[in-house]
């Protein structure tokens, strides 16, 4: 399994982020997910696909003998409606909100599966950097942690992330972030969603996928 000195980010919390988030949505499986998801232009449905589809993304990377290096691999990934998200992984409607829980359970597998079993020493593309098995743990983990936000932000739920797995997950993708006494919060800020004092919400952003020790 991938390591970075000092985040230790694995396996085991993907599957704790994602049922985590599995969890927090089964409150809600009465309601109508076609909502907006926070600040989004997406739904909730919409949303949540876009997440299951990016763990399953940042798992196919790093399942090819050769990883590609320049670019993704090359599944169909297009949007269904226009301003919607581009995904391969969609849910049938008709398995309704607890048929998209299990899309989005089962992706996370997929994704905990690989940093499980492929070598720390293996590299695939991602637009912000050559990343590592952790590096893509991570980035799996962003996923879930600011889009439930969007999500939970739309449905009323309430959404508590680890402090710790925050701060590992800044530490890995985010470097150059100060974490403060409250990570959640410096990931928002860190990922357009909120402000911080003296700092303004950020209307572009991005995060460094490469391995530390890939850095010139």
């Amino acid at each position: 399994m991938g390591t970075n000195v000092g985040t230790n980010i694995g396996a085991a919390d993907v599957e704790s982020v994602v049922a985590y988030a599995a969890d927090t949505l089964g409150e809600a499986m009465g309601q109508d997910w076609k909502v907006p998801a926070g600040e989004l232009e997406w739904t909730c449905w919409e949303t949540l696909e876009h997440t299951a589809d990016d763990l399953f993304a940042y798992a196919a990377q790093l399942g090819p003998r050769r990883p590609p290096l320049d670019t993704h691999v090359p599944f169909i990934c297009e949007p269904r409606r226009e301003g919607g998200p581009a995904s391969t992984i969609f849910a049938e409607p008709a398995a309704g909100n607890a048929g998209l829980v299990q899309v989005l359970e089962a992706s996370g597998a997929f994704l905990a599966a690989m940093v499980k079993t492929v070598p720390s020493t293996v590299r695939a593309h991602h637009i912000f950097g050559i990343a590592d098995p952790e590096g893509f743990a991570a980035m799996g983990i962003v996923e879930v942690l600011v889009h439930m936000y969007d999500v939970t932000a739309g449905l009323g739920l309430t959404w508590e992330p680890d402090p710790d797995l925050c701060a590992r997950v800044l530490t890995r993708l985010f470097p150059d972030v100060e974490r403060g006494d409250d990570p959640w919060t410096a990931m928002l800020w860190a990922t357009g969603r909120t402000s911080l004092p003296g700092k303004a919400k950020l209307d572009r952003w991005r995060w460094y996928a490469a391995p530390a020790q890939d850095t010139p």
